[in-house]
């Protein structure tokens, strides 16, 4: 496989594959809403952000092996901020 990775679309492409195995794992506990990228946007902006030189297995085995709960909250988070500001407008 030679895969040239050139954006983060690229990227998450090639990843989705664990992004929707720790969506199905989400699921059965009691995060059904969570979708691949909500994730995607938790990892990406947590885990990753000031991170250098991963590996694909790095970035796998971060995506599968972060607190299901650390997911939940966040995109919980984001739902509430969303209808805040949609609030306000």
């Amino acid at each position: 496989m030679n895969s040239e990775i050139n954006s983060l679309k690229d990227l998450y492409q090639l990843l989705l594959p664990a992004l929707k195995s720790k969506k199905r794992e989400m699921k059965l506990s009691k995060y059904s809403y969570i979708k691949e990228i909500d994730i995607w946007n938790y990892i990406k902006d947590n885990i990753w952000q000031n991170s250098s030189n991963l590996t694909l297995s790095d970035m796998v085995s971060d995506i599968l092996n972060t607190d299901n709960d650390l997911i939940g909250n966040y995109v919980a988070r984001q739902i509430t901020d969303s209808r805040i500001s949609n609030e306000e407008e």
